[in-house]
């Protein structure tokens, strides 16, 4: 954990200044430093101290393309992907089923539905409210059609989340079927499908404010995390309070991945597989497993919304079907290990 944490802080820095620097317009790292430390001057200088600035190196529209394009995006990218990574090792945790994430047990899905309410129906609420609800309420109907007529197993959670994640998808192509006009449907069906296109400073306050209070909440509680995994009456016999304890995890999961999917879009693959890479790396232990995952997760989704807009150029694609291209053949590779292992 030692040298873990502050490599995984400084590949996720690294990441940051590099992919600050690609894109059409030709800029340094040098660049980027330089600018950043003209601001930063600028802005304490602003507030009454006798400090005088330095000279910014990129010019106006450079330091635009800088500071109002790609650091907002890069900045929301990696708050997106540390939280998706959060939720899916609690939620594979609190299960204790591997395939377990916000795509797959319908959360994501009602944070997208609630969101396209907002989006196309008019519902009066701001739209991270609005996919905490749908999120919430996804969650809920899983687990309550999993408990139906017997135990909460891992396998009937997965298959409730599957059938839930399709009623609401369903629900999406309908509302967008109903009501879009012209072409502005594909503007709809491209936030759909993941994209960070259209990150603000706003976005980042957004994704980073849920980010940091739920990840330090869910951090708290890595040592109850591992008591789940030797099942609900171990976990008991530990000194957790079980009920409470899962349905509080739930809803802080349920309630970040709704302020994630309200500025990105519904993403998949980040929560599923990127904790288990990590798991791969350091073990299971979740005081070391959940900030780890988080910084995996933040540079596996900048590198991925970096290649979503520079590789097919000048067009992009959105950043969910790359991180579906990557992870699917990835999750493969650790279920032929898992099976050959075991």
């Amino acid at each position: 954990m030692a040298a873990w944490l502050p490599a995984g802080l400084g590949l996720l820095l690294g990441s940051l200044l590099l992919a600050l620097t690609l894109g059409p317009a030709a800029i340094t790292p040098a660049d980027v430093v330089g600018s950043a430390w003209h601001h930063g001057l600028t802005w304490l200088a602003d507030r009454g101290l006798p400090i005088t600035p330095a000279d910014n190196p990129l010019t106006t529209i450079r330091d635009a393309i800088v500071w109002q394009g790609r650091a907002p995006r890069l900045l929301t990218a990696a708050c997106v992907g540390a939280g998706l990574a959060l939720c899916g090792a609690v939620m594979q945790a609190i299960t204790r089923n591997p395939l377990a994430d916000p795509y797959l047990l319908g959360v994501s899905s009602g944070a997208a539905l609630g969101a396209v309410a907002v989006l196309l129906l008019g519902v009066a609420i701001a739209l991270p409210i609005a996919a905490f609800a749908g999120a919430l309420l996804a969650l809920g109907a899983t687990l309550a059609l999993a408990g139906l007529g017997g135990r909460l197993t891992p396998a009937r959670t997965i298959l409730a989340g599957i059938a839930v994640a399709q009623g609401c998808s369903a629900l999406v192509s309908f509302v967008i079927f109903s009501t879009a006009q012209g072409d502005s449907y594909r503007e709809i069906i491209n936030w759909l499908m993941g994209s960070l296109a259209a990150a603000t400073w706003t976005s980042v306050a957004i994704a980073g404010g849920a980010v940091v209070i739920i990840g330090a909440l869910v951090l708290a509680r890595g040592r109850s995390l591992d008591a789940f995994a030797f099942g609900d009456t171990a976990a008991a016999s530990l000194g957790v309070h079980v009920p409470r304890t899962r349905w509080l995890l739930l809803t802080l999961t349920a309630l970040l991945t709704g302020a994630l999917v309200s500025v990105s879009g519904s993403i998949g693959f980040v929560g599923l597989v990127i904790p288990h890479v990590v798991r791969l790396l350091i073990g299971s232990r979740h005081v070391r497993l959940l900030p780890l995952a988080a910084l995996g997760g933040a540079v596996f989704l900048v590198w991925a919304d970096t290649g979503a807009r520079t590789i097919f150029e000048p067009s992009e694609v959105p950043v969910g079907i790359l991180t579906a291209a990557i992870g699917a053949p990835v999750f493969a590779w650790l279920l032929l290990r898992h099976r050959g292992a075991s």
